[in-house]
């Protein structure tokens, strides 16, 4: 390397001058297996040589599977270094159709051919993908010229350049022979970042509070007030809750109502405080199995109770069980991961590194939840009145001064989730005739029948918990032990009831045990008795008030309390053995499997538990290649309408190369490292960025080098998602309520959309602001969602949806032109925009500022005042059309006219679009 000294004014200033090091070196034997030959494997070959099948015994996924190995023919596949005598490559180029490879497929490419050849010729070196390689963080491209970069003075990209991420981008733009755009206008850049981190566009007001604000920060004090605002958690919680699949309804047929709302609300409030990324992930994985959990962090395992369940009779409780296991593990990988995993169920992925055996690995972490697709949807969080509230507070109050901490906290969590107990599905029915599942739900006895709950541990279990039902006044229930004509152990005298929890005291017993549930009732022998849960315990103690605080602890379980589902843990006889199931049929068990992350990412350290308590933190501990990257992605995509990987729900092989690679790790790390996982601090500096500010504006040379704007040379355009549409128009009609949190609201639609023969359950229209809330509350039946929001791409939330499809139909303005909503918020716009000006033109004007925060075009204009004008005179002649599109007698031709024409307005592509 050489110096050399330049002498400006007086300042000396070294300078290296040297040989530029090159990253790539066009004179290069080497091939990259990543970008040259994966592809070519996947494209022509996996297909018959991978994971799904392994023709000829051969496959190409794994490198020990490929290399030196022997097909069915004998011979060794790929030799590497000697692609001459390696059986790959001669059938690549044999000219014998029966033996040319691919089969039945048109032969490679020449160069195909010579680039697989120079690839074995050189030792046919295996490279691991990019996304399951640790992430590093990068060195920062330099922007601007010499003198900018030492300080003299700014020059255009030095201007241009915010933050890190415009120096990644600038540094990719002058390798394309691109330049950035310039900024957008104000109003534009504030819609943008209103609509962006809170959903919503910003008032009037806010726009010339941002204008008239000359400082330098003025920008940047926009964002940090927007990421403060209530209104930014509801916006991102909506992101959130298609990958939680949420919805107010469990699925299936029946999709019948689940009161799982308190998990939407526990989204909400977790993007508002900034909830450490880390802390969010493991709460909802596994919060139940924090040291004494909080209620929220019970209501936060709601992410995968949010899994369908199926309530139709006749329906097997384990199949469905499992189906929401399955499920559990396909969203945790694509979610966190980015993974494919679904196929895995069945067979070794046909793509990517992971085995048929890792599936039921990751599984075991979620098999043991207490959740069993029962109707009661158990377990859940109790939330009781102020009374029994105060009942519990007593019973504790009374444990603590007699008894073990350990005692109380059973007895807390008990009367909290009412676990752990025994699900009458788990009550084998013995008798043909007499005992059943009613409806495949409960187990139901008629007179002579019994069931039997094997291997039940009862050491130190003196206590059983029973609910049940029956019609019948009279009737008995035996408790045997060990055998139909065992020891009677208990002797229940059967009363009509409904759902009732009795408490019953068990002789002193040790180890375990099968229990026979007998049941006579002569007088009534067929009538049924319907058991729909038993639960084993230790009683509080024998001290003479015992029976007091017994009969409260009856009192509180009887109690009528609202709810919402979580996960709870299964454990000693609750466990369950985890089974590879071949092919992925669920009845065809292999052999048992514990659990375990796959070997392919990072470990899984020693010290963690093998639960899902580990499973999370292992997700999110740092080491882990996928976490950060996946989920930077996702928050970018939002942003900026495509990821960094645009496969957003696949890093794998067959998912899209990111873009700006080493942009993606640095913002991975800086994330994850620099941050703490601090979304906010994630997204300002995102939406800080110069790539971020820039005009949306499309060139003709943009247009023709990159129309995707995957180079990021542009502003994000993108369509508004059905709930800012929506949102939108609430707002800019002053018609949007602030109200936050509880139960799902029910605004305008339809009638008759709703089918629910099964239950009888119908929309009942909210009253008062409850119809004009946000979006993100309105209620979500899975088998019919809310129809104006599937008309703008909503998912049905029936499984995971990490991106939505964003589409532009006609229906879409169908929706705005007619739907209730769109058209009284039209409405009340008119009002406001009559005020504002004395001439249609000026009216027309002011409502289009107050929806795009800038002026309208002069065409635009033009058509709109001519729409008005038409519209008025056509009123003026029939005035009752005027009543029947606005709804009131004393409407006027020129509000009608004029509300007809903010209808026009708010249907317009740049209104429900994101400049």
């Amino acid at each position: 390397m050489k110096s050399s000294t330049i002498i400006i004014g007086g300042l000396s200033i070294a300078v290296i001058v040297g040989t530029m090091a090159f990253s790539f070196n066009p004179f290069s034997d080497d091939v990259d297996f990543n970008t040259e030959i994966k592809p070519i494997l996947n494209k022509h070959c996996v297909a018959c040589h991978g994971g799904v099948k392994k023709a000829a015994n051969l496959s190409f996924l794994f490198p020990h599977e490929a290399l030196n190995t022997k097909g069915k023919s004998g011979k060794i596949a790929i030799i590497p270094g000697d692609a001459e005598n390696s059986e790959f490559y001669k059938r690549l180029i044999s000219s014998d159709i029966d033996e040319r490879m691919p089969k039945n497929e048109e032969p490679l490419k020449t160069e195909e051919i010579q680039l697989l050849k120079k690839w074995i010729d050189n030792g046919a070196k295996w490279g691991e993908h990019w996304a399951y390689q640790k992430p590093e963080k990068p060195d920062v491209p330099s922007v601007g010229g010499f003198f900018a970069r030492i300080g003299l003075f700014k020059d255009d990209e030095t201007r241009f350049a915010k933050n890190e991420i415009d120096h990644f981008v600038l540094d990719k733009l002058k390798k394309e022979g691109l330049t950035h755009s310039s900024e957008a206008e104000k109003g534009t850049l504030l819609r943008r970042v209103y609509l962006d981190l809170t959903g919503l566009p910003p008032t009037e007001k806010q726009l010339q509070e941002f204008l008239q604000d000359e400082s330098e920060n003025s920008y940047e004090k926009v964002v940090d007030k927007l990421l403060s605002s209530s209104a930014y958690g509801e916006r991102w919680a909506a992101m959130w809750l298609d990958l939680a699949r949420y919805a107010d309804t469990k699925g299936y047929e029946r999709d019948v109502y689940r009161n799982i709302w308190r998990y939407r609300d526990y989204v909400i409030k977790a993007f508002n405080e900034d909830k450490p990324f880390d802390q969010f992930t493991i709460e909802q994985l596994a919060g139940d199995l924090l040291p004494n959990p909080t209620d929220n962090q019970l209501v936060a395992t709601g992410f995968h109770r949010n899994t369908m369940t199926n309530d139709e009779g006749g329906t097997v409780d384990e199949e469905f069980r499992i189906a929401a296991q399955i499920d559990r593990v396909n969203t945790t990988f694509d979610v966190w991961q980015g993974t494919t995993m679904a196929c895995v169920q069945c067979h070794t992925h046909p793509y990517d590194p992971f085995v048929h055996e890792e599936y039921y690995k990751s599984m075991a972490f979620f098999n043991n939840t207490r959740d069993e697709d029962v109707v009661s949807e158990t377990p859940y969080l109790r939330f009781y009145k102020k009374e029994d509230s105060t009942k519990i507070q007593e019973i504790k109050r009374w444990l603590l001064s007699k008894t073990s901490t350990q005692k109380v906290n059973e007895f807390e969590k008990f009367v909290k989730v009412l676990e752990p107990k025994f699900n009458s599905h788990d009550i084998e029915q013995l008798s043909p005739v007499t005992s059943t599942l009613l409806d495949a739900k409960y187990l139901g006895l008629q007179h002579t029948g019994y069931g039997r709950l094997k291997n039940v541990t009862l050491t130190n279990k003196n206590r059983m918990l029973m609910t049940f039902n029956t019609g019948n006044e009279k009737g008995t229930l035996l408790i045997r032990d060990n055998a139909l004509n065992g020891k009677v152990l208990l002797t229940i005298p059967i009363f009509k009831t409904r759902d009732t929890v009795m408490i019953y005291n068990l002789p002193k017993l040790e180890g375990k045990h099968d229990l026979y549930f007998v049941f006579t009732n002569p007088k009534t022998p067929k009538e049924w008795l319907q058991i729909k849960w038993v639960a084993f315990q230790e009683t509080f103690t024998e001290t003479p008030d015992y029976q007091s605080f017994e009969s409260k602890y009856k009192e509180i379980l009887n109690a009528k309390a609202d709810y919402s589902p979580i996960l709870i843990e299964g454990s000693g006889d609750l466990a369950r053995k985890q089974h590879i199931f071949e092919r992925g049929n669920w009845l065809v068990k292999g052999k048992e499997v514990k659990p375990d992350v796959p070997k392919y990412l990072s470990p899984m350290p020693k010290d963690y538990p093998k639960n899902r308590l580990g499973f999370a933190k292992w997700l999110v501990d740092g080491r882990n290649p996928l976490t950060s990257r996946v989920i930077v992605n996702r928050f970018w995509e939002q942003l900026f309408g495509a990821g960094i990987v645009e496969t957003v729900e696949d890093f794998g092989t067959q998912g899209f190369s990111p873009t700006h690679p080493e942009l993606l790790d640095y913002l991975a790390i800086t994330f994850q490292e620099d941050m703490k996982w601090s979304v906010k601090k994630l997204l300002k500096m995102m939406v800080m960025s110069g790539t971020y500010r820039q005009s949306s504006e499309v060139t003709p040379n943009l247009l023709e080098k990159d129309p995707s704007n995957k180079l990021l040379a542009r502003g994000p355009r993108i369509r508004l998602t059905a709930e800012q549409v929506r949102d939108q128009a609430l707002l800019v009609s002053g018609l949007l309520s602030k109200k936050m949190y509880g139960k799902s609201v029910m605004p305008y639609q339809p009638d008759g959309l709703w089918q629910s023969p099964w239950s009888g359950e119908s929309w009942n229209t909210s009253n008062g602001e409850d119809k004009h809330r946000r979006a993100i509350y309105t209620f979500w039946k899975r088998t019919s969602p809310y129809p104006s929001m599937m008309s703008f791409d909503a998912p049905t939330r029936e499984f995971c949806q990490s991106r939505r499809l964003r589409t532009n139909t006609p229906l879409q303005a169908l929706v705005t032109l007619n739907d209730p909503v769109y058209v009284e918020a039209a409405q009340e716009l008119a009002k406001s925009m009559i005020k504002k000006g004395k001439s249609p033109e000026q009216q027309i004007q002011a409502g289009f500022n107050t929806i795009m925060m800038r002026d309208i075009d002069g065409k635009e204009l033009e058509i709109l005042t001519k729409l008005y004008r038409q519209t008025e005179q056509l009123y003026k002649k029939n005035p009752i059309e005027a009543y029947k599109f606005f709804g009131r007698s004393d409407t006027s031709p020129s509000l009608a006219a004029m509300a007809v024409t903010a209808n026009a307005m708010m249907n317009l592509d740049e209104v429900v679009t994101k400049e």
